[in-house]
């Protein structure tokens, strides 16, 4: 999966990420979804805030409650009756093209993006817009405080559940090395200098696993670097290219954020999430 990963890496048609004017051009043809999530210590709320200013038309999708609710881990992905349930809610249907934005220092967008691709929406019509809504609105494009009529799909998934990877796959790659897992969280954190944000968690890493900080990706304006910037990160960790890579971090949210970004320069990678990531690999 992951051979001649140099190659063709600039391939026109990789449109995971879509720029303001991109989406502007095409307004009318896509469903647009504000998925914005706030740490907690933030004191910011996204539901609140999309209801004050969004781009128009944009249906507001709620990270905490279309996760599974019956766990005390944090953004694991729900069933497939429920994604269907929430999606169809959403009038979103299966031939639609997405684009999903935030306005999220922590780019929450990807992790929606992850959760369509791993419920088998088609993973080339959906897409996160490069900047955000701190790039349309610097932009002066338009926005709303209106909320988005909705006309009720019948939205039908299928799990593509090689994209994920449980807590017993995590230990047993420890021993077979079959693939590869980067963690976005802070080299402070994976390093364990630091106390980690959730309680109840202890310090430190996944054992073999690496360390790329998403934001190193990520530019002042929520834009993502360049894809010779997102190159020169990944090759910098010296892991072996011919492995798959699985991502990680404290909740699932910023590892989206790296496969996002991996599929930028490797335009075959199919993105895979360890779902509990150390909320669920650090407990005490």
């Amino acid at each position: 999966l992951q051979k001649n990963i140099i190659k063709d890496i600039w391939k026109k048609d990789n449109m995971s990420l879509v720029t303001t004017k991109w989406l502007d051009d095409n307004f009318d043809k896509v469903k647009i979804i504000d998925s914005s999530w706030h740490m907690p210590l933030t004191n910011r709320n996204g539901f609140e805030e999309y209801k004050k200013q969004h781009i128009i038309n944009s249906i507001f999708f709620d990270l905490d409650k279309n996760s599974r609710q019956n766990t005390d881990l944090p953004h694991m992905l729900t069933d497939l009756n429920a994604w269907e349930n929430i999606v169809s809610n959403m009038g979103i249907k299966n031939q639609d093209r997405i684009v999903i934005y935030d306005n999220s220092d922590v780019i929450s967008s990807c992790r929606c993006w992850y959760n369509f691709i791993y419920f088998g929406h088609n993973p080339n019509f959906v897409h996160v817009l490069n900047g955000g809504l701190k790039k349309w609105i610097k932009e002066n494009k338009a926005t709303t405080n209106a909320l988005t009529e909705i006309t009720k799909s019948d939205y039908k998934a299928k799990e593509e559940k090689e994209l994920v990877k449980n807590k017993l796959e995590i230990n047993n790659n420890i021993i077979k090395k079959e693939f590869d897992v980067i963690d976005a969280r802070s080299k402070e954190r994976f390093e364990g200098k630091v106390s980690e944000p959730r309680k109840g968690l202890r310090s430190g890493s996944i054992k073999n696993s690496f360390c790329l900080p998403f934001n190193e990706l990520i530019n002042d304006d929520h834009t993502f670097v360049s894809k010779d910037k997102i190159l020169e990160k990944f090759k910098s960790l010296n892991f072996d290219f011919d492995k798959n890579l699985v991502f990680s971090c404290g909740s699932g949210v910023t590892a989206s954020v790296l496969a996002l970004a991996y599929s930028l320069i490797n335009d075959k990678y199919m993105p895979t999430i360890y779902d509990g990531s150390w909320s669920e690999y650090g407990r005490n």
